[in-house]
């Protein structure tokens, strides 16, 4: 057998890696602001503050707006997930089972995108505290009055990404689960993935923060969390003979960043 892997196979696998982790890699990366192809160590989301109108006298100058400029840097970090693929196991490989190293090397890691995103939220100041219970209507609608109070966009741009305990909990809400309130098309008995309610996606995620039995959730809007990619999702196949086998790794370098905390609100919710 030749000692280099065949180039055919090796831009198939890249490929199929890449359209995994696209697919079902990450939960989180579409909910955020994204950068991508970022040249060098990090990258910087530029911010706008709230500006003001005010009148003018006839032929006087233009009121200035007075609006304020930031910037948030998001540091790149690089992160690999490899296996190894025996030479002779490769004799009785077919596509499924192909499809199955590709697909575990892209969603290790789209969960790594995923906590880079959640890491990057837990820097929010806005907090909503457990007080020993669940994701409660109460929580709720504290949340949603935050929102509206920092004039967080209500445009459709809103997500909610919470634990699968916190989904049960709100599964019990007549609000969330009854077709009275939220019509036959929203109902999330129909699938788990996410769920329109309120103006915001909710999103049920298995790898939030949690301490001393508390989950944190988050409430957030998408253009408050960047989300930089220096590399998207890219596979190496290289062969070792003293091993007899192929070494697939499978690497990305991204970063993440808190653009504007008031886009952000945490939510602490009991669980035991």
């Amino acid at each position: 057998m030749s000692t280099t892997i065949d180039q055919a196979f090796a831009k198939q696998f890249e490929r199929e890696v890449h359209e995994a982790y696209q697919r079902q890699g990450s939960k989180l990366r579409n909910t955020v602001r994204v950068k991508n192809a970022v040249r060098g160590s990090s990258t910087v989301f530029q911010t706008v503050g709230k500006g003001s109108a005010s009148t003018k006298s006839r032929h006087g100058m233009v009121p200035v707006m007075d609006a304020e400029f930031s910037a948030v840097e998001a540091q790149l970090e690089d992160f690999y997930a490899g296996d190894w693929v025996d030479q002779l196991d490769e004799l009785k490989t077919n596509l499924d089972e192909r499809q199955i190293l590709a697909n575990a090397g892209a969603f290790a890691l789209g969960r790594k995108t995923d906590e880079l995103i959640i890491a990057a939220m837990q820097g929010t100041t806005n907090l909503i505290e457990a007080n020993g219970t669940g994701l409660t209507k109460d929580k709720v609608l504290q949340a949603f009055e935050m929102l509206g109070s920092m004039d967080v966009p209500d445009d459709g741009q809103r997500y909610a990404v919470i634990g699968w305990r916190q989904w049960s909990d709100l599964l019990g809400l007549q609000e969330f689960a009854s077709a009275d309130f939220v019509g036959d098309e929203q109902l999330p008995w129909r699938g788990t993935q996410a769920k329109t309610w309120l103006g915001t996606i909710w999103i049920p995620h298995s790898g939030l923060p949690s301490a001393q039995g508390e989950r944190e959730c988050f409430w957030y809007h998408k253009s408050a969390v960047g989300h930089a990619v220096g590399r998207d999702v890219h596979a190496d196949i290289t062969w070792h003979g003293d091993r007899a086998s192929h070494f697939v790794a499978n690497s990305i370098s991204q970063g993440a960043a808190l653009i504007d905390k008031k886009g952000v609100i945490k939510i602490f919710c009991q669980e035991s």
